[in-house]
This record gives C-alpha cells, sequence and structure tokens, in this order.
C-alpha cells in the first residue's frame, strides 16, 4: 500500500492526465500468468519513462485480448481510483473498442476486488478537470 501524501492521491493526477489518449505500455504481467496468488485475466503492465509514487511506473490493464503480450498500445479510456492507496491504475483498450464502467469494473475485478476502489470513465471528466489536474502536476 503507497499512502497518500499531503492527503492527495497523486497517482490520479498522473492518470488524469493519459485519459482519452494513445498510451503504450510494458506488460510485466501478461494474460494468464500468476503473481502474488492472483492468476491475471488481463495483460496489466505500466508506462515506461513514469514514476508513480510508489517509486515504480504508473500501472496499466490492457483490456480486450486474451492472450499472452509483452507490450500493448491502445486508448486509455478510464482510471481505477483506489480510494485507500496512492497506487490508481490506467484502463487502456484496443482503439475503437468501447467498454462500460460495469465492463471495466469485472474485467479487473481478479485483483481490485481487494481494494477499495472506483472506475473513473474518460468522458466522466470535463476538459476544464483534466486541464486543471495536469496544472497540479
Amino acid at each position: 500500500m503507497t499512502p497518500f501524501r499531503d492527503g492527495n492521491s497523486h497517482s490520479l493526477v498522473m492518470c488524469r492526465e493519459y485519459l482519452g489518449k494513445e498510451v503504450t505500455l510494458e506488460i510485466d504481467q501478461a494474460y494468464g500468468t500468476t503473481y502474488k496468488g492472483a492468476v491475471y485475466e488481463a495483460n496489466y503492465g505500466f508506462v515506461p519513462g513514469t514514476v508513480a509514487p510508489d517509486g515504480l511506473g504508473l500501472d496499466g490493464y490492457f483490456l480486450g485480448p486474451q492472450e499472452p503480450l509483452t507490450t500493448a498500445t491502445g486508448m486509455c479510456i478510464a482510471i481505477v481510483h483506489r480510494l485507500e492507496d496512492d497506487d490508481d491504475k490506467l484502463i487502456v483498450v484496443e482503439k475503437g473498442s468501447q467498454w462500460s464502467k460495469e465492463q471495466v469494473a469485472q474485467a479487473v475485478h481478479f485483483k481490485e476486488q481487494h481494494f477499495k476502489h472506483e472506475i473513473i470513465l474518460w468522458n466522466e471528466i470535463s476538459p476544464k478537470e483534466a486541464s486543471v489536474a495536469a496544472e497540479q502536476q
């Protein structure tokens, strides 16, 4: 668990910067692998060149393909915002695919069920909020 600094979610600020944009993830937990007791039902990785509050790369799930990948590029459509842990996750999908909040929640349940969280879709963030979040970095 990564505690919040100053009572703020710094990973949420970072994640908002990627909403609605093309993102490449380097996959370090591929679909079907087992890590810390969880079988990964999605490809999971990080954005190269980033440093999140936990000191590692900004994490993300690549939803869609049910096959192990080493890298994945797609559109960031959502954020898994952890309410008690400053370790939010990007949701990246294949370009052109549509995902509801419920579909995203179901796809990441295998891991996120252990954390209090909410799903924030890109179309729920106004351009003004995204701009303010970027300025706060």
